[in-house]
């Protein structure tokens, strides 16, 4: 399979997207080869795309990644901007207090009530792969006209930009 280098801008305008959707459906595979996703919310983006969760030690997920040669995807998806986001990556649990001091934020109180010191609290960490992903540069009532002249000429509509980037 040929695959095409990432440019800055390529990885740039897929951190942005992340960013600005934040909240994934994180997918495992379970014990029993099932795919299993979960809402999560990216803390994170690294420059190279590298996305960063917080997750409890004891969770499911951790064991899937560790059984499952760490292979996750992550969906976003901002359905009103038409903008969505694929992931393929790899994924590993960090135990860094140095980070999840840098990540902390009172909203994650809620998931851990002893706060940074919960034994429970770990880092997940998302290397991204590979990223897929959908913009539409036009505003709603563009898409629809687009999508309603295509009903009618029996042309697929442009809906804007789909890229593959390899990182």
């Amino acid at each position: 399979m040929e695959t095409k280098p990432q440019t800055n801008k390529q990885l740039e305008k897929i951190r942005d997207m992340i960013e600005d959707i934040r909240i994934t459906m994180l997918t495992t595979v379970d014990e029993q080869g099932n795919l299993v996703s979960r809402p999560m919310a990216a803390l994170q983006v690294d420059d190279d795309c590298t996305i960063w969760f917080f997750t409890k030690r004891t969770s499911p997920k951790v064991d899937q990644i560790s059984t499952n040669k760490h292979r996750v995807n992550m969906a976003f998806a901002n359905v009103s901007d038409a903008d969505y986001v694929s992931v393929s990556g790899s994924a590993q649990e960090v135990d860094d207090r140095a980070k999840i001091d840098e990540l902390w934020n009172p909203q994650v109180k809620a998931w851990f009530p002893e706060g940074k010191d919960d034994p429970e609290l770990t880092l997940l960490k998302v290397h991204t792969d590979m990223a897929e992903y959908w913009s539409a540069s036009d505003s709603k009532m563009v898409r629809f006209f687009q999508e309603a002249v295509a009903v009618i000429t029996g042309n697929p509509p442009k809906m804007g930009e789909n890229e593959k980037v390899y990182n």
